[in-house]
């Protein structure tokens, strides 16, 4: 196997930091709608204000997992790069694969809140035709 070069783990900050921008995005949107609902649930009391607030329940749990993911992701990034400069190559390489694994698990969680982004969407259609 190939010594890990210092560069190798750098290349995730930049995408770190773009993914938690746009995770801080989501979830701050997220935050405004789920009071704008809370409020509108208190006033009308519609069921489809209630489906629509367990979604986003959903939905925030999901955020809190990217985050959390792509928080520890770049701290075993950071990890694998001390140990490329103290030269501890078991460490490097461990610290970078599992980094790269948290990474790909935050991506996951952002595909699946995408996909309850839609339902939300869908529950408001459904209200629609029902009226």
């Amino acid at each position: 196997m190939t010594p890990l070069e210092i560069s190798t783990p750098a290349l995730l900050f930049p995408a770190v930091s773009l993914l938690f921008l746009s995770y801080t995005n989501r979830f701050l949107h997220l935050a405004a709608l789920i009071r704008h609902l809370h409020r509108d649930w208190l006033e009308l009391q519609d069921e489809s204000l209630r489906e629509q607030i367990e979604n986003l329940r959903k939905r925030l749990k999901l955020i809190r997992w990217m985050q959390l993911l792509g928080a520890v992701s770049l701290l075993l990034c950071v990890t694998s790069m001390v140990a490329v400069m103290f030269g501890v190559a078991p460490l490097d390489t461990i610290s970078f694969t599992a980094a790269l694994i948290l990474m790909g698990a935050s991506l996951t969680s952002l595909v699946l809140e995408i996909w309850c982004s839609g339902g939300a969407l869908q529950i408001l259609l459904n209200r629609v035709e029902r009226d």
